[in-house]
């Protein structure tokens, strides 16, 4: 190898990394895999809805690095401001939800900004759809990671979004369970109580009016269209049916009918 490697005049061009090679492999394959630099690329999947200390969690468990490093990476004050927004609580709902490939050795710095660079472009897709909606870049994915985390099917997900427009628009609580859980933060055992809703958080959208400051999960596109796209509907409530899927209501009536048979009657 090194005798075909100074008589080719490459000795000076082999780059650093994982190779994997075949059974078989000869010299010179082994050589000008080396010098092109073709490493040994690995896969990771972030999935939907995920916070960002889940996803740190989750890169650490996959062995990449440590999460504190991932969660110092992302909270980088000149990678934020760069972010559509600009947002004004962290990183949260701009690292996008996909399977990325990395090579070794790849650092926290070099993941968070695959993951933002990925959700700008995806964001930007959106270009042409941000004028139906009277809201700014930071509160479109404020919404999207509400509507991300209440709607487990796709296809309800532009109702769900309906309904939080419609209770905007009428300047009623949006009430969603989800932002109060991530306001209780790590202290969530669970089990979301009555005196959580009732509890005074900048999240806990049974009190506060309005979106959250920021958004509580990061969305991924079905979401963020939803978020530009209500469904032409005049929903302000919805109650789960216990499968995936919810019973939407326009009246306080209807809806309270729909939580006794889905919910009351169950517990």
């Amino acid at each position: 190898f090194l005798y075909y490697s100074v008589a080719s005049g490459d000795q000076n061009r082999l780059k650093a990394g994982e190779y994997e090679f075949k059974k078989g492999s000869t010299v010179s394959d082994v050589l000008d895999k080396i010098v092109k630099g073709d490493v040994l690329l690995h896969r990771v999947t972030v999935p939907e809805g995920l916070t960002v200390k889940e996803t740190a969690m989750l890169l650490e468990k996959r062995g990449l690095f440590p999460s504190d490093d991932f969660l110092t990476a992302a909270s980088d004050p000149i990678l934020i401001a760069r972010l559509p927004g600009p947002p004004v609580t962290g990183a949260e709902g701009y690292l996008y939800p996909e399977t990325y490939t990395y090579k070794k050795g790849v650092t926290p710095e070099e993941f968070v900004k695959m993951m933002t660079d990925r959700f700008r472009a995806v964001y930007a897709s959106f270009d042409g759809m941000k004028d139906r909606v009277n809201l700014t870049d930071n509160e479109i994915i404020i919404l999207a990671s509400i509507i991300e985390k209440e709607a487990g099917v796709v296809k309800e997900r532009p109702l769900v979004s309906a309904v939080f427009h419609n209770r905007l628009k009428a300047g009623m609580r949006l009430q969603s369970d989800p932002t109060v859980i991530y306001g209780i933060g790590d202290g969530f055992d669970g089990n979301l109580r009555r005196s959580d809703l009732q509890t005074m958080t900048q999240y806990n959208t049974y009190v506060i009016k309005g979106l959250p400051p920021g958004p509580i999960a990061n969305p991924g596109k079905d979401s963020i269209e939803a978020a530009l796209n209500p469904a032409p509907v005049d929903y302000f409530y919805f109650v789960s049916r216990n499968d995936g899927t919810h019973v939407f209501s326009t009246s306080y009536r209807d809806h309270q009918n729909a939580v006794n048979r889905y919910q009351r009657q169950q517990r």
